[in-house]
C-alpha cells in the first residue's frame, strides 16, 4: 500500500535543519521553522495510520517528495494533469543521488515542465499520532510527532533545486509513502 498528500511551499522555507524535516497542515511559517518543507498539508491520521498497519512488521519507507517547475512561474492542476498524460515526451536531464528532474515537453504550446524528486529513506514509527505535524528525524527519537526516524536525509540535505522552487513559486508538493 502507498499513500499520498499534498501541501505547498511558501517564501519562508529554508529547509536549514540539520536533523529532521516536517510537513505541516498549518497555513504559515516563520522563518523559525527551519526544518518545514511543506504547508498546508492534507494528510489524514486516519489514512496514514490505515498505511502504516498495512506494513506489517516491515517498517522501512521510502517518502517521495516532489514538485514540478512549469516554466518556472508553477502552473495550475489542469495545465500539469496535460503534461503529465503527454509521457511520449519525457526526458531525463538529471539524475544523481536518486534525485531526478525530468523535463517534459508539450508540443503543441512547446512548453516545458521539470519535474524535481527527492527520496528519504527512514523507519516508520507506529506510534505516530498528530494530526497537525508530520516529522521526520535522523535521529531515533519518537514522540507522537515523529512520522519516521532513522532518516537519511533531513531539511538541510535536501535538493537546493528543490527548496528554491517550492519556496520562490510556493508549488504543490506531492508526498508519496511507501
Amino acid at each position: 500500500m502507498t499513500y499520498s498528500f499534498a501541501c505547498y511551499g511558501h517564501e519562508n522555507i529554508t529547509a536549514k535543519h540539520k536533523t529532521t524535516l516536517e510537513f505541516t497542515k498549518s497555513n504559515e511559517l516563520s522563518l523559525k521553522g527551519d526544518c518545514i518543507i511543506g504547508i498546508k498539508a492534507d494528510f489524514s491520521i486516519k489514512e496514514i495510520k490505515r498505511f502504516i498497519e498495512s506494513l506489517g512488521n516491515n517498517k522501512k519507507i521510502t517518502i517521495t517528495i516532489e514538485t514540478s517547475d512549469y516554466n518556472g512561474v508553477g502552473y495550475n492542476n489542469e495545465d500539469s494533469n496535460k503534461i503529465r498524460n503527454n509521457a511520449n515526451n519525457n526526458k531525463i536531464i538529471n539524475h544523481k543521488n536518486n534525485n531526478a528532474a525530468i523535463e517534459r515537453n508539450k508540443p503543441e504550446d512547446n512548453i516545458a515542465e521539470k519535474k524535481i524528486v527527492e527520496r528519504v529513506n527512514a523507519e516508520v514509527n507506529p506510534g505516530f499520532n498528530s494530526g497537525m505535524e508530520m516529522v521526520i528525524r535522523k535521529s531515533g527519537f519518537i514522540d507522537e510527532r515523529t512520522f519516521a526516524i532513522k532518516a537519511n536525509k533531513s531539511a538541510c540535505d535536501l535538493s537546493r533545486e528543490l527548496i528554491k522552487n517550492i519556496g520562490s513559486n510556493k508549488q504543490k508538493i506531492i508526498v508519496s509513502l511507501g
